[in-house]
C-alpha cells in the first residue's frame, strides 16, 4: 500500500468542506464530510479542518486531509495483525461522479459501515491535558490511581486506558472510567477494546519511538460488524487522534514541542478578544497565516518522518 503524498497541483486548493452530489451526505464531523455507499459502505472524506478544544476553525490547514488519509493507511496496514479494520479494498474514486473525483482523491477511505461503540478507547503512556489536568486535582485519571509527584508530561509506570463519551459537534468529550464504559458497552466488550487498545498502542510508540517521535497518548475508535466481530474503524494514530512529541524536544515540567494540534491550542490559549481569553466556544478566533503554515508543516514532518 503507498503512503507516498502526492504533490498537489496549483489547482488542487485546500478543502474545507466536500460537496458531493453523487452521494447522499450522512454527516460532517468535525474533519470528516461521510457518504452513504449503499447500505453497507461509507465515504469518509477528510477535510482540511482542524478542530481545537472540540471546535471547528475557519482557515483550512493545507494538505493535511491527504495527510491524515495516507498516515491512517499507514498505520491500518501495519497494525493489522492486531485487529481486523474497515477499510475496503476498493478506490475511493470508484464511486462518485468523475467531476468529483478531485474531491476524494488521496484524502478519502471507503469503509466497510459498522455499528460504532458510543465511547472512545484513549490509552495514555505519558501524563498530558486533560490527564493532566485530571492528576493534578485528585491524584488519577478516569479513576486510575498515579503515583504521586508526576510532573506534566511525565511518562507513565505503564500505559492506561482511559475511555471518554462520544459528544456530538461542538460539545466536549467527557473523559469517563473503565467502570462506567463497562456499564455502557458491556463488561466483556469493555475488556476486550481495553486490552487490544493498549496493544494497539504499545507496538506503535514502540515503532515511532524508533522514528524519534513520542505517541504520548491515543485514541481509538471501535465498531461491530453484523457478525458482532470487533473492528478497528474512523482514523488511527495521526496528530488529530493523538500527541506527538519530538525525542529531541521532550522535557518533563511543561508541553514539550508537538506534532499535532497542541500547537494551535497553545496559540488558542494566549489569544485575547476584546482583552479576554477566548471562551473556547463557537466561532473560533481566526488563525492567522503563519500559524496555519507552521501547522501544515508539522502535520507534514510527523507524516514524513513516521514513514519515511
Amino acid at each position: 500500500m503507498s503512503v507516498s503524498l502526492e504533490s498537489r497541483s496549483d489547482s488542487r486548493r485546500p478543502l474545507l468542506q466536500s460537496s458531493l452530489q453523487s452521494l447522499p451526505l450522512m454527516a460532517r464531523g468535525k474533519v470528516r464530510d461521510n457518504y452513504a455507499v449503499g447500505a453497507d459502505r461509507l465515504l469518509m472524506v477528510a477535510t482540511d479542518r482542524l478542530s481545537a478544544f472540540d471546535v471547528v476553525m475557519g482557515e483550512a490547514i493545507p494538505d493535511k486531509g491527504e495527510l491524515l488519509t495516507r498516515m491512517a493507511l499507514f498505520w491500518f496496514e501495519r497494525l493489522g495483525g492486531i485487529v481486523p479494520n474497515h477499510l475496503t479494498d476498493e478506490a475511493p474514486e470508484s464511486v462518485v461522479g468523475e467531476s468529483e473525483r478531485d474531491q476524494v482523491r488521496g484524502r478519502s477511505m471507503l469503509v466497510k459501515r459498522l455499528k460504532p461503540l458510543p465511547v472512545e478507547a484513549v490509552v495514555r503512556g505519558y501524563l498530558a491535558g486533560s490527564g493532566w489536568t485530571e492528576y493534578q486535582a485528585g491524584g488519577a485519571v478516569c479513576g486510575v490511581k498515579l503515583p504521586a509527584g508526576l510532573r506534566n508530561a511525565d511518562k507513565l509506570p505503564a500505559p492506561i486506558f482511559t475511555p471518554a463519551t462520544k459528544a456530538e459537534s461542538g460539545a466536549h468529550d467527557e473523559n469517563i472510567s473503565f467502570e462506567q464504559m463497562a456499564q455502557i458497552v458491556g463488561a466483556p466488550l469493555a475488556d476486550q477494546v481495553r486490552r487490544i487498545s493498549v496493544e494497539l498502542y504499545e507496538a506503535a510508540a514502540a515503532f515511532a519511538l524508533g522514528k524519534g517521535i513520542i505517541i504520548a497518548d491515543t485514541k481509538f475508535e471501535f465498531g461491530l460488524d453484523e457478525a458482532g466481530t470487533l473492528i478497528l474503524m474512523d482514523e488511527v494514530l495521526t496528530p488529530d487522534s493523538s500527541r506527538f512529541w519530538p525525542v529531541e524536544g521532550y522535557a518533563p515540567g511543561g508541553n514539550p514541542p508537538s506534532y499535532d494540534k497542541q500547537f494551535v491550542r497553545d496559540w488558542l490559549e494566549q489569544v485575547r478578544i476584546d482583552g479576554r481569553p477566548w471562551n473556547k466556544q463557537a466561532p473560533a478566533p481566526a488563525l492567522p497565516s503563519d500559524v496555519v503554515e507552521k501547522t501544515a508543516l508539522k502535520y507534514r514532518e510527523a507524516f514524513e518522518r513516521l514513514t519515511g
